[in-house]
């Protein structure tokens, strides 16, 4: 059975009665019937889009301290050590991974641990891929910490068809890998901050599995 996140219910609800409407009226108002059917199809067509956009497909963790999985589903678009200059002013390691409109948008915690911090950003929405996207565009910054790995940080950006970033995380929390850490609506990227030393288990162009694919670790 299909699961949908509670992010998108909303959305679906409203999205459902409109398409209804749409099949049910249409051929009132226009009398050519191959435009009332291309209607109604596409119609059709944009209500499945959005329910594939919110699914939330179940996933389980298989929890270790000493592993970072993917937060969420896309492809690897960046490996690479830079400055990073909110949080630890200094290099760290960093890996991207971009997420296409059809992919799972659901964000989890990458490890388990205590919030240390947690703040969102308004900003531009360039596309996700462009290089200023990490600091210009509307974004959520979140370090975790544990005992094991240190404190990483993720960062959820909005990509220019994204308008809203839900992120679940509050300092102080204790969260538990794989656990649902949010959502971004309609397009997106999520940058993980590692310290340097880190193993990477994905390379440039790979596509993973969020919520269960290691992609780096001890």
């Amino acid at each position: 059975m299909i699961r949908f996140h509670k992010e998108g219910y909303k959305i679906i609800a409203i999205t459902f009665i409109i398409v209804i409407a749409i099949i049910l009226s249409v051929e009132r108002f226009i009398d050519i019937i191959w435009i009332t059917k291309s209607i109604q199809v596409f119609a059709i067509v944009f209500l499945i889009i959005v329910l594939q956009f919110f699914r939330n497909p179940k996933r389980v963790a298989v929890l270790d301290e000493n592993t970072i999985i993917a937060p969420v589903d896309g492809k690897v678009v960046v490996i690479e050590e830079v400055e990073e200059p909110e949080y630890f002013k200094d290099k760290r390691l960093q890996i991207s991974i971009f997420m296409s409109p059809i992919n799972v948008h659901v964000t989890r915690y990458a490890m388990s641990g205590v919030i240390k911090y947690s703040k969102y950003h308004p900003g531009k929405y360039l596309v996700a891929w462009h290089p200023k996207a990490s600091t210009e565009n509307e974004r959520t910054t979140v370090v975790i910490d544990n005992n094991s790995m240190g404190e990483i940080l993720y960062r959820q950006i909005a990509g220019a068809l994204a308008k809203r970033i839900v992120n679940y995380a509050k300092v102080g929390d204790t969260v538990v890998q794989g656990t649902d850490a949010g959502f971004i609506k309609f397009g997106s990227r999520v940058d993980v901050y590692l310290p340097l030393g880190t193993k990477v288990n994905v390379k440039l162009g790979d596509k993973v599995k969020g919520g269960v694919q290691i992609i780096a670790g001890k």
